[in-house]
């Protein structure tokens, strides 16, 4: 199991004010976070982004909402980074998270869920490469 994972604070929780209690939330819960960034994804690097999904038909309608604000990106550390951190964000549909995670309190319905969390020890390292450079991690 890896010790990474990698996580975006999403659009309308970047808007709607609630990094600061969504990292305090990550920190809580054992997380040291590696590297962190605020951006604005174009509609070109959402797209390469999201990429695997191009062939869904919710795609374009996924670009446009990840690149219609900034998100804050960052690589998370802890030991079974991946399994824990899927733990705390809660189930993707808000409706369906447990009490006291992070979609569960944040999250506005399926498609505005707040968080983003990698699915795979695999994928947080692919997903935590698009976002940062060797020199951006510590």
């Amino acid at each position: 199991m890896g010790n990474i994972t990698f996580t975006m604070i999403k659009p309308e929780a970047v808007e709607a004010g609630n990094i600061g209690a969504i990292l305090q939330r990550i920190e809580t819960a054992g997380f040291r976070v590696m590297a962190m960034k605020k951006i604005h994804l174009s509609p070109q690097r959402a797209g390469e982004f999201y990429a695997i999904h191009s062939e869904r038909p919710f795609y374009s309608e996924l670009v446009e909402y990840m690149s219609g604000g900034p998100i804050v990106a960052a690589i998370l550390e802890k030991e079974n980074a991946v399994t824990d951190f899927r733990k705390l964000i809660g189930a993707t549909n808000p409706a369906e998270a447990e009490p006291g995670t992070i979609r569960a309190e944040f999250a506005e319905n399926l498609s505005k869920n707040a968080i983003h969390g990698s699915d795979s020890d695999e994928n947080a390292i692919i997903e935590s490469d698009f976002h940062f450079t060797k020199e951006e991690r510590y």
